[in-house]
């Protein structure tokens, strides 16, 4: 390659920069924030060492262990507590941000004519790829900065410097190994919606391992790049491998992105599409099916995720009585949920995460909606004899159904694991029961969706904020002591914790009512406003 392959690809990267001038800080102030935020509040929460060892005793049972990694649990200081706690779902906060913008930049800039448009000027062949990894690149590494020296000004007695550089160097290997798989990936993939799709695929496949190896191999956590965040050991023995192999296979990734770039046409994959049929089929020609052929991929990929993790999770309650059967002190305190198994009174906490993540997908389906007018394919929908009314209930149904079926497949996942190894096996329907009544929730979620897309279009990126905010006060409510209020504000919050609650049919249909409400006000939006073209 000459140098003029890569000819104006620093001009291409502050282009790119401007281009993302809100979402970059978006993404890098909250990231930074509650980074910061988390340990300085485990300090005041936690400010004795024995309320730390309890918590420790808490966090080591095999379902904790398989949700958020092993830790040094003898040694459970404030520094270990939020490395064990919070660094790994930082890694996969980052590692979306590095998929999503990468992808942006990329395939998605290719399948509008960008890239086209931009090689018409004299810039490289391999410019718009390098400019793009450039950028992200030093965004990582500037967010390990931040973090890093950010956590050690904390001046908290077990931060120390070298953990806390560590704990950043950890974060930002994590965003340039998933900036380099993106790269290949948009070279594979067809289209954008390929490469997303397969850049998280690695990213749930990856957890999922990290889980299993975490709990019963730790070799397997060695195959998945977030078993490396994990086996870091951050703020205890600080192991910089995990960071070295992670940087040392993203160069290759992004070596193997440049080669398949110079040597793939423009528009072209690797993993070119099947040609389709001549004649269209009957339920084709419908905005239903048209919606669910432009996402029967992705659906696939989540139905086989969220099936996988539901049984990950279940494969380890058979543990959990064992383990507190040693544990006085955990007995103790879950006396509160008397009349209960121990296995059941963890079901609550796993089926929250599961039904959060079983959000994403079923909010995606609705914001595809929003995807394909930004492409200006709608215009050719709307010519036809169809409605926008027709057209946004197609996408509506198909985000409803998707719901249904994610969460169904993560609760059945975990019946089916944990009923082969619980002793006595699991009540289908406690265990099902419990999944499903995350439901309306679910549907409010939708409701906001269609809200954003019929009334605030160029604004349903909001819509993540608002499942991130529903997964941080849920998930770290009762560690950070949150007031009850705070999880009133996400619908999540209204959902009773079955088995160890009673159904409250009240909340349950009250959210049902709202979301059908917000609905109806989104598609009346929809049809007042214009269409972009």
């Amino acid at each position: 390659m000459t140098s003029t392959t890569f000819r104006k690809s620093g001009r291409l990267a502050r282009f790119i920069l401007r281009r993302d001038r809100v979402r970059l800080p978006l993404w890098f102030i909250g990231i930074v924030f509650f980074t910061l935020l988390i340990p300085a509040a485990f300090t005041d929460l936690y400010p004795s060492q024995a309320e730390r060892d309890m918590m420790a005793e808490t966090m080591k049972n095999p379902a904790m262990v398989a949700m958020v990694g092993s830790a040094d649990f003898e040694n459970y200081t404030i520094g270990v507590m939020t490395a064990h706690q919070m660094l790994i779902f930082t890694a996969i906060v980052v590692g979306l941000m590095s998929i999503l913008l990468v992808s942006r930049h990329t395939r998605a800039d290719e399948e509008d004519g960008r890239v086209e448009l931009i090689r018409s000027l004299p810039v490289g062949r391999l410019s718009q790829l390098n400019a793009t990894m450039m950028v992200y690149v030093v965004i990582n590494i500037i967010l390990a900065l931040c973090v890093g020296f950010g956590l050690y000004a904390l001046n908290i007695a077990s931060i120390d410097l070298e953990g806390s550089l560590l704990y950043g160097a950890v974060l930002g290997a994590t965003g340039i190994f998933f900036t380099g798989l993106t790269a290949v990936f948009a070279q594979i993939s067809e289209g954008s919606r390929g490469t997303i799709g397969l850049s998280i695929a690695v990213l749930i496949i990856a957890y999922l391992i990290r889980a299993i190896g975490d709990v019963s191999n730790e070799v397997l956590s060695w195959l998945s790049p977030l078993g490396w965040v994990t086996q870091a050991d951050v703020y205890s023995s600080n192991n910089w491998l995990p960071v070295l192999i992670m940087l040392g296979i993203s160069i290759i990734l992004i070596v193997i992105a440049n080669y398949l770039n110079a040597i793939r046409d423009m528009g072209a994959g690797f993993l070119p599409s099947k040609p389709g049929r001549k004649e269209a089929s009957v339920f084709l020609q419908s905005p239903l099916g048209l919606g669910l052929r432009l996402q029967r991929t992705g659906l696939i990929a989540w139905a086989i995720g969220m099936f996988v993790m539901g049984a990950s999770y279940g494969s380890v309650l058979g543990d959990l009585e064992a383990f507190f059967a040693g544990s006085e002190e955990m007995q103790n305190m879950l006396v509160a949920a008397e009349g209960y198994t121990l296995t059941e009174q963890f079901i609550p906490m796993l089926m929250m995460v599961m039904a959060i993540l079983a959000t994403v997908p079923a909010v995606m389906s609705m914001n595809k909606l929003y995807g394909e007018e930004k492409k200006q394919r709608i215009d050719h929908v709307l010519s036809r004899a169809v409605s926008r009314t027709k057209l946004m209930a197609s996408y509506l149904i198909i985000s409803i159904v998707n719901g249904f079926v994610m969460l169904s497949l993560a609760g059945i996942g975990l019946w089916i694991a944990g009923d082969a190894v619980v002793e006595g096996g699991l009540d289908f329907g406690t265990i099902y029961g419990a999944a499903i009544v995350y439901y309306p929730a679910i549907l409010v979620m939708i409701s906001v969706a269609v809200f954003l897309i019929g009334w605030l279009p160029r604004r349903t990126s909001l819509i993540w904020l608002y499942v991130f905010y529903s997964f941080f006060v849920l998930y770290l409510g009762n560690l950070f002591q949150f007031s009850e209020w705070v999880g009133k504000l996400s619908p999540f919050g209204y959902i009773p914790q079955l088995p160890i609650e009673e159904m409250d049919w009240v909340s349950s249909i009250l959210l049902i009512v709202i979301a059908v409400g917000i609905m109806i006000i989104g598609f009346i939006g929809y049809r007042k406003r214009d269409i972009q073209g």
